[in-house]
């Protein structure tokens, strides 16, 4: 029983556990109903596309939604293993109603659940996810007066995408002379990744993470454990290292000396790239309050603008859209472009980055590292049943820790939208402070 309405939706889409829950078989056929009742009473002639990643349960998940979807009457184009890009830019080009990405991006192969995008590709808006919400707050059944969908298959659908991410090549950028390692995360990412690798020409390319076996999504590799990564960089000599996201919508790269390159260095790298190159629609980049303030302060000292915005990539979508601007992202690796794919896409900013670096003609420790990060820390701490930030005791805690730190640094503190987990973060120009802060907020918020 699905009972009264509750909330679904996430601040990316709907995620939990395989099985129970949000995503138990019950709800999940639910929501395959509530999604068909909905358009069906927007257009009795829809076509919705349903992309997936690796994780076994995608196959159920897959054929629970498409079984409420046809029953509506509903046409469902299956994309089959496809990044979450692929599956948002395809709903656009295909001229589809809406596209369903089946996913849990980077969390663990037992979490499972769905990314939804618009006809324009874009992420379902608030007001439907409320529509949907509501529906699935009541009693659902399998209509008996409709004529029955069709499941279709596109065999050209995954070419489109790789050319479409392919034509975002920069003219006179030559990759003839670079060795990349490219981790693929056992995700979504695994054929196209290593596709749009090869379109680039480069001299060397090693590929990891390309051997999915519906359990080892994201375990020990991709943009979440990146340190597989840096030691076949170190191994092959190779000059940079890419690492996907299970969902291949999320980028982290290694220098050649296996050192991690943080996302906020990569998009102020693209930043002023394109703000060389005249291609910025307005002058400087929308990111997110987890974003450095050496960023910003890179950006003020070359004339640009940060806009801040919420955590989470919608957000900085809603605040480009909103105010004008053509790129943003996360620190944590989504880089947004939107004159190229509607949604943020790993190897889509891999070609970017990899532009810049060419043309710089230096090596990617150089490159790619654009300011001093005032010292910085995250720390994430897991929790069961309610979130422990609705507490008073830690709501005076987070107080007192910003009034430590003054004007000298910051905290920001907050639910992850993802999974079960309060990720706090401390900044500052005191880097033992930072730690201590970050560290102390920790244990409170344990101990509560």
């Amino acid at each position: 029983m699905v009972g009264k309405a509750k909330k679904y939706f996430g601040t990316d889409g709907i995620r939990g556990r395989a099985g129970v829950g949000k995503l138990s078989k019950e709800t999940v056929a639910n929501l395959g109903l509530a999604l068909g009742n909905y358009l069906q009473s927007q257009n009795a002639n829809a076509k919705v596309v349903v992309g997936r990643d690796t994780r076994t349960s995608g196959l159920w998940i897959e054929d629970l939604i498409i079984t409420g979807l046809i029953a509506h009457g509903i046409d469902v184009e299956r994309l089959g293993v496809l990044p979450t890009a692929a599956t948002s830019f395809l709903t656009r080009e295909l001229e589809a109603a809406f596209g369903i990405m089946v996913t849990a991006s980077h969390n663990p192969s037992h979490d499972n659940g769905l990314k939804l995008f618009g006809p324009d590709g874009t992420k379902f808006s608030k007001d439907m996810q409320l529509a949907i919400e509501a529906l699935l707050g009541t009693p659902l059944e399998m209509p008996g007066h409709f004529t029955t969908g069709q499941v279709l298959e596109n065999p050209n659908a995954r070419q489109l995408y790789v050319e479409t991410a392919l034509s975002s090549i920069p003219s006179g950028a030559d990759f003839s002379g670079l060795s990349v390692v490219l981790d693929c995360a056992n995700g979504a990412g695994f054929v196209t990744g290593p596709e749009i690798a090869r379109g680039l020409k480069v001299k060397n390319l090693i590929i990891l993470g390309d051997n999915p076996d519906g359990e080892n999504i994201n375990r020990n590799c991709g943009s979440t454990h990146p340190d597989g990564l840096c030691e076949a960089v170190r191994e092959h000599g190779a000059d940079i290292g890419i690492a996907l996201d299970g969902d291949a919508d999320r980028l982290i790269m290694c220098d050649e000396t296996g050192e991690v390159i943080n996302g906020d260095q990569s998009m102020a790298a693209l930043t002023l790239s394109w703000q060389k190159d005249g291609i910025l629609s307005k002058p400087g980049l929308v990111a997110t309050v987890m974003s450095n303030l050496g960023l910003e302060r890179l950006m003020k000292a070359e004339g640009l603008e940060l806009v801040r915005t919420k955590v989470g990539d919608r957000h900085v979508a809603a605040a480009m859209a909103e105010q004008g601007y053509n790129l943003g992202g996360e620190q944590s690796g989504h880089m947004l472009m939107p004159d190229y794919l509607p949604t943020g896409d790993g190897m889509l900013a891999a070609i970017q980055v990899l532009s810049v670096l060419v043309r710089s003609g230096r090596p990617a420790s150089q490159a790619l590292q654009m300011f001093e990060p005032v010292p910085q820390l995250l720390v994430n701490v897991r929790y069961d049943g309610q979130s422990p930030l609705e507490l008073p005791k830690v709501q005076d805690a987070i107080e007192r820790a910003r009034q430590a730190f003054g004007d000298t640094g910051r905290v920001l503190i907050r639910a992850s939208g993802t999974e079960p987990v309060i990720r706090i973060m401390t900044e500052g120009d005191d880097p033992e402070q930072v730690k201590s802060i970050a560290h102390e907020l920790a244990d409170f918020v344990k101990s509560a």
